[in-house]
């Protein structure tokens, strides 16, 4: 089946991720405006990246179309890295989040 081998995993990981966070951690990451422009630093840092890595043109990382969804943007970058990559940023994130001292003016050991 086209699309499952890189796509659904991908999909996945969202899924598991966003539930975590809503059902389990409920750090409350997904309001605060220091999350999102932390991600889009990083979404900047991965197109740079990730588009030279997989540029059609001469590409370092090789994907089987057979096992993604075939929809690159921008730059040849496969969709599915970009599912990957949040799911792995924002796991990290919220584990950060959740460890953090409950009282603000408590500092890190």
């Amino acid at each position: 089946m086209t699309g499952l081998g890189y796509t659904l995993p991908a999909v996945v990981a969202v899924v598991v991720v966003v539930a975590l966070e809503l059902a389990v951690l409920r750090t409350g990451l997904f309001a605060k405006a220091a999350y999102w422009i932390s991600f889009a630093i990083v979404v900047a840092f991965q197109v740079i990246v990730d588009g030279w890595l997989t540029k059609l043109s001469a590409p370092i990382v090789i994907y089987n179309e057979q096992h993604s969804s075939g929809v690159r943007f921008p730059w040849d970058i496969p969709v599915e890295d970009f599912l990957f990559g949040w799911a792995m940023v924002t796991a990290v994130l919220l584990m950060w989040e959740k460890q953090r001292p409950k009282d603000q003016d408590q500092q890190w050991p």
